[in-house]
């Protein structure tokens, strides 16, 4: 007569399964999270060069807007 399995290692065989089917779906979010924190990161970066841009146009309008306004004052009150 061949062996019985105990329950012991049955239930062992069943977390086993259980715990395997859970890692993979563990690996799936974690591939995901991955996925979207790299997306965000080139997002972020964009917006960053966006900023700096428009930073300088800015500076680069006060500058010109200082110089009109010098050569205004300059010939009004000459």
């Amino acid at each position: 007569m061949p062996k019985k399995k105990s329950a012991s290692s049955l239930a062992q065989q069943s977390v086993g399964i259980r715990l395997s089917s859970h890692e993979r779906l563990c690996s799936e979010r974690m591939d995901n999270l991955l996925k979207s924190i790299q997306r965000l990161e080139k997002k972020v970066d964009t917006l960053s060069d966006s900023v700096s841009k428009g930073k300088g146009i800015v500076a680069v309008l006060v500058f010109l807007g200082s110089i009109a306004a010098a050569l205004i004052g300059f010939f009004t009150y000459k």
